[in-house]
């Protein structure tokens, strides 16, 4: 391909998605803060019932998100991946997946302005608003990103089964605990979850399965009749 067959390439499959995705986040929360909700009630109710216990649980739960270490961790599973498969599909393919989630985060989370829940917070409130979960998002986007890059080198279906209980169970750990924590109402969540997923999908079709759908493109193209 040429360079300007890469920009128009890129700019369909990976562009012109996030731009759709942030126009939908947008337009989501601004009919939430138009419709109430009635979520406070369950942040009260889970609020009522902290322990120190779950207090802690959760501490860590919502810890597996945390910036710094999405960060980190994100650079060096795509370094690794660099060495291991002497390419750099499945490293573009993991940035890709956790930084579009982040920039779209960052796009919509100021215009909607969401307040967060009207109880204790146990995190420091970040400057961005409630909605949607970045926490949350980049747990999808970091997790199963780094599940379907295993599960494609991976053979054993006991295995894959393993490693993608493991990659669902942290992002639903992270979802629960910043609902415990008082920092995100439920809809927040539920819409990281959805986020992150998005983009997983978007960065594996626009880099990780790229070659083999344009093998698939040219053998249906062989098939036809002259």
């Amino acid at each position: 391909m040429t360079g300007s067959e890469h920009v128009k390439y890129y700019a369909s499959t990976i562009l012109l998605p996030m731009l759709l995705m942030a126009g939908v986040t947008y337009g989501v929360g601004e009919l939430i803060l138009a419709w109430p909700t009635g979520e406070a009630g369950m942040s009260r109710a889970l609020a009522a019932d902290r322990t120190s216990l779950w207090n802690m649980l959760t501490d860590f739960g919502s810890s597996l998100s945390n910036t710094p270490y999405i960060v980190a961790a994100t650079a060096a599973v795509a370094i690794i991946c660099r060495l291991v498969y002497r390419r750099w599909r499945e490293s573009v393919f993991l940035v890709a997946a956790v930084w579009s989630q982040s920039l779209i985060f960052l796009a919509t989370t100021a215009p909607v302005g969401r307040h967060r829940p009207p109880v204790q917070h146990l995190d420091p409130a970040p400057p961005t608003s409630s909605f949607p979960s970045g926490h949350v998002s980049a747990a999808v986007a970091f997790y199963c990103g780094v599940a379907l890059i295993l599960t494609t080198r991976v053979r054993n279906r006991a295995l894959q089964v393993a490693i993608w209980v493991l990659a669902v169970a942290a992002p639903l750990a992270v979802a629960f605990s910043r609902l415990y924590r008082g920092m995100h109402f439920l809809t927040d969540v539920v819409w990281g979850l959805l986020l992150g997923a998005g983009c997983v999908v978007m960065a594996a079709r626009a880099v990780l399965y790229r070659r083999e759908r344009q093998r698939q493109r040219q053998a249906s193209e062989r098939a036809r009749p002259t």
